[in-house]
């Protein structure tokens, strides 16, 4: 098929291109920056319909946001994301009409089921996604990824499909950005309390994208994560103990105000089920846990040095 992937200089997008062109698939990558086939700003309608003139594509992929692991203390750190899921979705659906798409993938995530305690439920994918946010600002993250999926799964004449991501860890997250904090003892964690959180080795979350190019249901969303969900300070030491960093400080919750983002994520007890995805999917995690991953990354690293 001929694909079209907004993102694709991501992290995830560039891990999707490469698999997605190794099953046999013609891909084209939609973005700002040089080196993608198709240059646009998902949020200048005019500019990506421009850009997409005279293209055929038989399915799109939505996989851009404006995610990074070191802007993700604020509220405010998750405007462009949100905009990306909301305003972007809509002007990227209008360049998938024009170029006769007929199968739309979104990139989504757990948040989506809300932020709190989900008093250590497995939350499987009917288990009421985008509740309406306990404040304003949550509203605001929570229902951008309600807008993105409704968007995706009520346009005419197009299969929508949602891939809805635990965490990312793995290369390029987690031996790039989080290692070096790590080592300066810059990233202080929370103890869990029996708190957990679903992750995903980045590397799955790329097959899972190919998986739902391929055979993903229309109208249906997919939690893609790994098979056992972990407390935050758990993973953290984790990935500080397999690349030889000290240990991180431990701090109590409220230390986090000033940053109430990343303080509303640290009090966030959410595990997601993977089962539908190995079912219709047929996708499972390398890792049944992040622990495993990183050991795993921390080793190819030392192999490879």
């Amino acid at each position: 098929m001929k694909v079209l992937l907004a993102g694709a200089s991501g992290v995830l997008g560039r891990r999707a291109v490469r698999g997605l062109r190794a099953a046999g698939h013609e891909v084209a990558g939609l973005g700002r920056g040089a080196g993608t086939e198709v240059r646009a700003d998902l949020l200048d309608r005019e500019g990506l319909l421009r850009a997409v003139d005279g293209l055929g594509f038989d399915v799109v992929v939505h996989a851009a946001t404006a995610l990074n692991g070191r802007t993700m203390a604020r509220h405010q750190d998750m405007a462009a994301t949100n905009a990306l899921r909301t305003e972007g979705t809509v002007n990227l659906l209008a360049a998938a009409r024009e170029t006769g798409a007929r199968r739309f993938v979104v990139e989504s995530m757990m948040f989506g089921y809300g932020y709190g305690d989900h008093g250590g439920a497995v939350l499987g994918e009917d288990d009421g996604f985008g509740p309406r946010g306990r404040n304003v600002w949550l509203e605001r993250h929570v229902g951008a990824m309600r807008t993105k999926e409704e968007l995706a799964f009520t346009a005419d004449g197009i299969e929508g499909v949602s891939l809805r991501f635990g965490l990312f860890y793995g290369a390029g997250i987690t031996d790039t950005d989080l290692v070096p904090m790590l080592r300066r003892r810059a990233l202080p964690v929370v103890a869990a309390k029996g708190r957990a959180l679903s992750w995903v080795d980045v590397a799955d979350a790329a097959r899972a994208v190919v998986a739902g190019v391929e055979s993903g249901r229309a109208g249906q969303a997919y939690n893609i994560a790994d098979d056992e969900p972990l407390g935050w300070d758990a993973h953290m030491r984790a990935a500080a103990g397999a690349f030889g960093a000290p240990a991180p400080l431990t701090v109590p919750l409220w230390v986090l105000k000033a940053a109430p983002l990343a303080h509303t994520i640290m009090g966030t007890d959410l595990r997601l089920s993977n089962a539908k995805a190995g079912r219709e999917l047929g996708w499972v995690p390398a890792y049944a846990n992040s622990v495993a991953g990183v050991l795993a990354l921390a080793e190819a690293a030392v192999a490879a040095a």
